[in-house]
């Protein structure tokens, strides 16, 4: 009977321990909004780069994730936003809102663009 429950032990540990240790879905892509949807004046792509780039249309800005949330750094000040992303999905709701906004994975990132450069961050300065 001891073997029993060590072997059933220890044939679980690995996959207790792997999904205790998978990482959060990457940020970092290319996203859109769904077509249709009403984000008034905001952005319909959005391109996330590990460089804590994030640009749409015309405008760059910074950006850092910290406990589920995304701050954009956006005037020389951050905005924040509750985060929630999957493989495909992107979730922003909160900060300067009205309602959640969903954006879709619909590729990786492109480069920033030459001469292009990551805004600095508000924090230091």
């Amino acid at each position: 009977m001891r073997v029993l429950v060590l072997l059933t032990a220890l044939m679980t540990t690995p996959v207790l321990v792997q999904a205790q240790t998978r990482a959060a879905p990457e940020v970092t892509g290319t996203w859109r909004v769904a077509a249709g949807t009403d984000v008034k004046s905001g952005p319909r792509e959005v391109i996330i780069r590990a460089d804590s780039s994030a640009s749409w249309g015309k405008e760059t800005v910074r950006w850092r994730v910290r406990d589920g949330k995304i701050w954009i750094a956006l005037g020389g000040e951050w905005e924040i936003y509750t985060l929630r992303v999957t493989a495909r999905e992107l979730t922003l709701s909160g900060g300067d809102l009205q309602k959640p906004v969903t954006l879709q994975r619909v590729g990786p990132p492109s480069p920033l663009p030459a001469g292009g450069r990551v805004p600095p961050d508000p924090d230091v300065g």
